[in-house]
């Protein structure tokens, strides 16, 4: 691998040259638009995914915990469907102060929503340690989230053909940016998105914990019942209502070779200053992998988003 400097207006700028196939294969995967710093800068942020409202306008899928009509009951109230609404909710939750501005810890609730592109991975992780310490079975119904709580169940719609799964997150990812979950073989045969490797879905938060919330226990039925291994894999139950707080890292960057995670962490340390901030290079497990540049520290996605748009570096947010 073969790296140079120069310098434009002022501004140092590192072009890096690597091999353009990762290991990581996750659906039409992976790294190859991030194997080098400069796709990497040559690319503005954008969020991880896009938190949509209750009303889905898809068949088949249903609302999850979003009140009815509350204005059908004798007696309305102004103020029915507010109490959980995430903005009284956010209201609760403690602030933490960083460089002069407030931040509220992140926070996932049963029954929220999102949207985006879903992408596989499969036998090229079969029988490896996931991002919980779990083995990956490929088999089994799980997925790689960027920043849904691990064990966080989720049901999963394609929008596409109309079909659904429901996975239990064990693992991170997908590492590339505008994808929202990575299923296990198992789930993407569900969906049937195999063959073309991602899909258009939505997400809908059903339990934390492995516990599938009593209140989807109808509207999941018809997947029970279709599938010979659900039974085993998830239990319906009293569930958590929310997530608060969790660690957040952004990736900066994934080489193929050590010596340009080393040059980027080494370049990165020299403009953040910051205590409150760790750089670290996470190797790959099997030696054969991609050398991950992280930065650590922050409490929460908005944080870790405001400190990238700052530093104007482009990234992908994860949970620790």
């Amino acid at each position: 691998m073969k790296g140079f400097f120069f310098s434009v207006a002022g501004f140092l700028v590192l072009f890096w040259g690597c091999s353009p196939q990762s290991v990581y294969n996750g659906g039409m995967g992976a790294f190859s638009d991030y194997e080098a710093l400069g796709a990497y800068r040559s690319k503005k942020y954008t969020s991880n995914y896009a938190n949509q409202s209750y009303s889905d306008g898809y068949s088949g899928f249903g609302s999850g915990n979003a009140p009815g009509d509350m204005f059908a009951s004798s007696n309305p109230s102004m103020l029915e469907g507010m109490r959980e609404s995430a903005a009284i909710q956010r209201a609760t939750m403690r602030p933490y102060q960083i460089a002069g501005k407030w931040y509220y810890p992140t926070r996932v609730d049963v029954g929220e929503i999102f949207d985006g592109i879903a992408s596989w991975y499969g036998p090229n992780f079969h029988a490896k340690k996931t991002s919980n310490g779990e083995i990956y079975n490929m088999h089994a119904h799980t997925a790689a989230s960027k920043t849904l709580p691990m064990n966080t169940v989720v049901k999963v719609y394609n929008k596409e053909n109309g079909r659904s799964t429901v996975v239990r997150i064990n693992d991170r990812g997908p590492f590339v940016d505008g994808r929202i979950i990575d299923l296990s073989n198992a789930a993407a045969r569900d969906i049937q998105m195999v063959d073309k490797g991602t899909a258009k879905v939505r997400l809908e938060v059903l339990g934390f914990g492995g516990m599938i919330s009593k209140d989807y226990e109808h509207s999941i039925s018809k997947d029970m019942s279709e599938s010979k291994t659900f039974k085993e894999e998830f239990k319906i139950g009293e569930s958590k209502a929310s997530v608060e707080g969790g660690t957040f890292a952004l990736q900066i960057g994934a080489f193929k070779k050590k010596e340009g995670a080393i040059s980027l962490k080494e370049q990165t340390q020299n403009t953040i200053k910051s205590s409150d901030y760790k750089i670290d290079i996470k190797e790959p497990s099997n030696g054969n992998g991609t050398y991950r540049v992280f930065i650590k520290g922050f409490q929460s996605e908005d944080e870790a988003l405001d400190f990238a748009k700052s530093k104007n570096l482009a990234g992908i947010i994860i949970r620790e």
